[in-house]
């Protein structure tokens, strides 16, 4: 059995529904990539950096989910900034085809941002 890649899902607090939905994907037989969750499903407490810097240490890679909310998303960019000092591998993933951002946060404009399809998806997850 090949191995699942342990990958941090990024997201705004108002796309949670939409890291929902691509966790879901990744459990459905039919899509051609699957790795275990590893996101944030409850607010840290004081210490919460400290926590999500281990379990981001702890992964593969990490899936930026990108909307219009991104760029407010104070937790979502540390962590997107913690994976990559980490050296973990960042993809960013547009959240929707359309009302994406005019300009990216500057957190992302060195990590690749590709459309949301399996293919990109599993390119990615392979790659890790």
């Amino acid at each position: 059995m090949a191995k699942k890649n342990r990958v941090f899902t990024s997201f705004a607090v108002e796309d949670a529904s939409i890291r929902t939905m691509l966790v879901g994907q990744a459990k459905n037989e039919k899509s051609p990539f699957e790795f275990v969750d590893m996101s944030v499903k409850e607010p840290w407490d004081e210490k919460w950096k400290t926590n999500c810097r281990t379990k981001i240490k702890g992964c593969d890679g990490l899936i930026a989910i990108v909307s219009k909310n991104t760029a407010a998303a104070d937790g979502a960019l540390w962590e997107i900034r913690c994976a990559l000092e980490e050296g973990i591998p960042v993809l960013g993933v547009y959240a929707q085809s359309t009302g994406r951002p005019t300009t990216l946060p500057p957190e992302l404009t060195k990590v690749p941002v590709v459309d949301w399809t399996w293919s990109n998806i599993a390119r990615f997850i392979n790659s890790l």
